[in-house]
């Protein structure tokens, strides 16, 4: 496993992405990711750390560059919670958990996120304004509708499908109503 290929490959991904979408100060991205999908092995089989501190790198430069939040969704095992800053949880108030995620509770991107953090918290549910699933983690739960699928070059970090997302207010009132396109 090339561990620089893999943050290369998250880093175009991520650089794709920005340029297709304008993100506000405060919001949340998700992030699903099974490393060891990444790894070309069944999700929840053989995670890494290795793996995870690789994708968390630009990941934290990415939220970083853009003012944003970023949740960590955990594995089955944990019903997918997320490991989030405690200053997330209290601007969007939301209820912390008594959990600690770990490699084979948690999943290694989960716990790896949680080690990095100031102040980590584990919260049961978010409305992210976007996210990024590598592994096919299943990140939809965890977005606000409507959750609308954004194209880039890399279509897999390392072995896993990696998939990126924005989200958009519902558009309600049919077709004599007019639409602020965001």
């Amino acid at each position: 496993m090339n561990l620089q290929q893999i943050e290369k490959q998250l880093q175009t991904l991520l650089s794709e992405f920005e340029q297709q979408v304008t993100f506000r100060n405060g919001q949340i991205f998700v992030v699903g990711c099974s490393t060891s999908e990444v790894k070309g092995k069944k999700i929840g089989t053989e995670g890494g750390l290795e793996i995870a501190e690789a994708l968390y790198k630009p990941l934290k430069a990415f939220a970083d560059k853009h003012e944003i939040y970023l949740a960590f969704q955990g594995c089955e095992h944990l019903n997918r919670a997320l490991t989030i800053e405690r200053a997330t949880a209290e601007q969007y108030r939301l209820e912390p958990v008594s959990v600690i995620p770990i490699q084979h509770a948690g999943g290694s991107m989960s716990t790896f996120a949680y080690s990095q953090f100031e102040d980590p918290v584990v919260v049961e549910e978010i409305a992210a304004h976007a996210g990024i699933d590598i592994g096919q983690t299943l990140i939809g739960m965890h977005l606000k509708k409507v959750a609308v699928p954004v194209r880039t070059s890399i279509s897999h970090i390392g072995d896993a499908v990696v998939t990126v997302a924005k989200t958009r207010p519902k558009l309600i009132g049919g077709e004599r109503a007019v639409y602020n396109k965001e």
